[in-house]
């Protein structure tokens, strides 16, 4: 629950600054109608969790590499909210995420789909329709799993939490990958790929 209630106060923030009336948004109410100019991040709490699980960070300078290759302007004087977010994001994963990571093989549908993946992320993306490259590795990822015929849907998704991340779920994979790395990320679909085969 705390990941989720960071992320739709995050959204909040942004709703109400842009909303022609931001009465009805809780953010409002939380800062007493005055929001401050430097509440909100760029970058949601959830994905932050993730790229810190995989990561493995323990410190704030870690995570900052990664989002700074994402987003060459940020800092923490630029975005002060998300420096706390960083150091949370430590803090929860070594108490609760790390402690309770558990990755399982791929069963053969799954390791299809991931070497599919691994290709299309190798290749390319820009086919993919989305204004920015999470939108489009987003629509890539999604055109895997229909391509594959993942029924529901959401067993892909499943599986790139479970295999991939080691966590029952996470974020928008798009933003991720974007975040994480193209080349992080087909090493680790590689380190997936080398877990012997899940039984059907």
């Amino acid at each position: 629950m705390i990941p989720r209630a960071a992320d739709d106060y995050i959204n909040g923030v942004v709703g109400a600054r842009e909303a022609a009336d931001p009465h009805a948004n809780p953010a409002w109410h939380i800062h007493g109608g005055n929001i401050p100019v430097d509440a909100g991040s760029p970058i949601g709490f959830t994905m932050l969790l993730n790229l810190a699980s995989v990561i493995n960070a323990d410190s704030p300078e870690m995570l900052w590499g990664f989002i700074r290759a994402y987003l060459p302007e940020a800092d923490a004087e630029k975005y002060p909210f998300l420096a706390q977010l960083i150091n949370y994001a430590i803090a929860y994963n070594r108490d609760f995420i790390a402690p309770n990571k558990k990755f399982r093989a791929a069963t053969p549908l799954e390791r299809i789909g991931l070497e599919d993946l691994k290709a299309r992320l190798a290749a390319g993306f820009a086919e993919y329709p989305g204004e920015t490259p999470a939108e489009q590795i987003q629509n890539m990822v999604y055109a895997v799993g229909k391509e594959h015929k993942f029924a529901p849907l959401k067993a892909w998704f499943d599986c790139l939490y479970q295999v991939l991340l080691g966590q029952t779920e996470g974020p928008r994979f798009g933003g991720f990958i974007a975040l994480y790395g193209i080349e992080r990320t087909i090493a680790l679909i590689d380190a997936s790929l080398a877990r012997e085969v899940a039984p059907i």
